[in-house]
């Protein structure tokens, strides 16, 4: 399972094991704080703000690279990164200061360890992708040129599924754009999902996006061969054609270098 679709909306697994954490972290304090002091009752909330707060700011500084361009990509927490170790650090000297009886900070703790542990135990019930292999069928060029997936193998690959209606996709493009240009042992393909040529290169043109191997999938097959339920979808791919690794919703620059290092 890589995500979960109610209607038009799709949560990529990454942040439904979060939630299922920051919920078990909720309710364990929930049933703590009727039997503390309100100083805990009051951490309980003010813990988990300033816990996912910290691990964002700490994950902007640990990357400020990737982000010293585009500063504003900050507050873009629905692209997710946050680091995690601070976020607890934060909580946990935040509980020190509130909460004076040792009942409430063991409490606490204990709060903290309940969701560390739902979350850590969810991901790795989660983790991992079926090695499928690239599909042979012929998708085609805006030239109008059949191409298959399997011509193009021969060192990893990033497959990215999208569409000019799709405002995720379209937010995430010039990044995947400028990141294909930089990377030279990785081939990169952006399969549209079931556009014409001609609606394809008016939205490259008016965006100033130059694009290496864009494809058509008029009927969406790569998007059902590899299960993916919405878009966009980025499939990192081996060197052995199989799939190693994919990303639903909008990728960040931090996640997608992280994702090309691991290919």
């Amino acid at each position: 399972m890589n995500a979960v679709t109610v209607g038009p909306f799709m949560l990529s697994v990454d942040r439904l094991v979060a939630l299922a954490g920051i919920l078990a972290f909720i309710v364990v304090t929930s049933v703590a704080a009727r039997r503390v002091d309100p100083g805990f009752a009051r951490w309980s909330t003010t813990g988990l703000v300033v816990g996912i707060i910290a691990a964002r700011i700490a994950h902007v500084a640990l990357n400020w690279s990737t982000f010293a361009e585009y500063p504003w990509r900050a507050v873009a927490v629905w692209q997710g990164g946050f680091f995690w170790p601070a976020g607890v650090l934060a909580a946990l000297i935040l509980l020190l200061v509130q909460v004076r009886h040792t009942h409430g900070r063991i409490a606490g703790i204990a709060g903290v360890a309940v969701g560390l542990f739902v979350w850590n135990a969810a991901s790795l019930l989660t983790s991992g992708v079926d090695p499928v292999p690239l599909p042979g069928n012929p998708l085609q060029t805006l030239a109008g040129e059949a191409v298959s997936l399997p011509e193009l193998a021969g060192r990893p690959m990033v497959i990215n599924l999208w569409a000019t209606w799709c405002p995720p996709c379209r937010r995430e493009m010039p990044m995947m754009a400028n990141v294909a240009a930089s990377s030279s042992d990785v081939t990169f393909v952006f399969a549209n999902q079931g556009e014409d040529a001609s609606r394809i290169r008016r939205y490259l043109s008016q965006e100033n996006l130059l694009l290496p191997n864009v494809l058509i999938d008029g009927l969406g097959e790569l998007g059902r061969h590899y299960s993916a339920p919405g878009l966009p979808a980025t499939l990192f791919v081996g060197e052995d054609g199989r799939l190693v690794d994919i990303q639903l919703g909008e990728v960040s620059r931090e996640a997608l270098l992280q994702k090309l290092d691991d290919l």
